[in-house]
């Protein structure tokens, strides 16, 4: 009984997060299935992604009646990432349940840390158009739908953020849009996993069911909270579940990592070259960035 209640109340967190958020329902939920329902991974990703899209659906409406909805960047982003999805769902039979557990985890925390930076708005005139491109749009679709259907995300905490960071949408208006693409990426994803995995029916449409109320009240609160602080809570609620998940698993991390831990002089040497290696190809990349940034301002790109 102490369980059922726990999960109900998790349930409503999730349709909160939906709402308010446009995403981290699965966030919640993944974790949700596995620790107080007891189901293994890969049902728990399947379930997941029924709940979080049945949810997402409801919310979306709330958010389209409000004029957060884009639905050409919708479109783009979400046909593409219905492909991804789907394949992600198959890739996702044959590799273990404790290993996308992490890869959810860590790709949770690189999100965190790029939603909290933020992007600085240099050059938006052309330069947003350009980043709402079909091609581009298309392209970011499909590598987070890939990773929606591998991990059971429905993918909002990555589509958040490559609508906002990257398509150049309003907060307001990534968020509506993002809830349209999760539930066409849950329903491709979950028939990816359909074929090899079943599910608890009733369990679902409860949970289902108690994240519908949760995201009509999360829908309500997002209108009134400023576009920066929102995008900031985001990263923060994405950072914590990131960091509860990796410490939960922390065991399995340390049994997956250990046999390929360097044992001699000459392999702890070439592993710090590559290391050395990788942080100096990031601080090029960085530096070519900020030039390609001042360069733009400079032609008239940033007025």
């Amino acid at each position: 009984m102490g369980g059922s209640v726990l999960g109900t109340a998790l349930a409503v967190l999730i349709g909160v997060s939906l709402g308010f958020f446009g995403g981290g329902g699965s966030i919640l939920t993944v974790p949700l299935l596995v620790y107080v329902f007891g189901l293994p991974p890969k049902e728990a990703i399947a379930s997941s992604l029924v709940i979080v899209g049945i949810a997402s659906l409801s919310s979306a409406i709330q958010h389209a009646r409000a004029g957060n909805l884009r639905l050409r960047e919708a479109l783009f982003f979400g046909v593409a990432g219905v492909a991804g999805a789907y394949g992600g769902g198959r890739v996702g039979a044959f590799l273990d349940g404790g290993l996308l557990l992490l890869l959810f985890a860590a790709m949770m925390l690189l999100t965190a840390s790029a939603m909290w930076r933020g992007r600085r708005e240099v050059g938006l005139g052309g330069a947003t158009d350009a980043r709402r491109s079909p091609a581009r749009l298309s392209l970011q679709g499909l590598a987070v739908g890939l990773f929606t259907g591998l991990v059971g995300a429905g993918g909002g905490f990555l589509i958040v953020p490559a609508l906002a960071l990257w398509a150049g949408l309003p907060m307001t208006a990534a968020i509506g849009t993002s809830l349209f693409i999760i539930v066409m990426n849950c329903a491709a994803g979950f028939a990816g996993y359909a074929a090899h995995v079943s599910i608890d029916l009733p369990l679902v449409g409860s949970l289902a069911l108690a994240a519908i109320a949760g995201a009509f009240l999360g829908g309500r609160l997002a209108g009134r909270v400023a576009p920066a602080r929102l995008r900031r809570g985001f990263a923060a609620f994405v950072l914590v579940m990131g960091v509860g998940i990796l410490i939960r698993e922390g065991a399995l991390l340390a049994r997956t990592l250990a046999p390929a831990l360097p044992e001699t002089w000459p392999q702890v040497l070439f592993a710090l070259f590559l290391l050395a290696l990788g942080i100096a190809a990031g601080r090029a990349s960085k530096i070519a960035s900020r030039q390609r940034e001042e360069l733009a301002f400079q032609e008239g790109g940033g007025i």
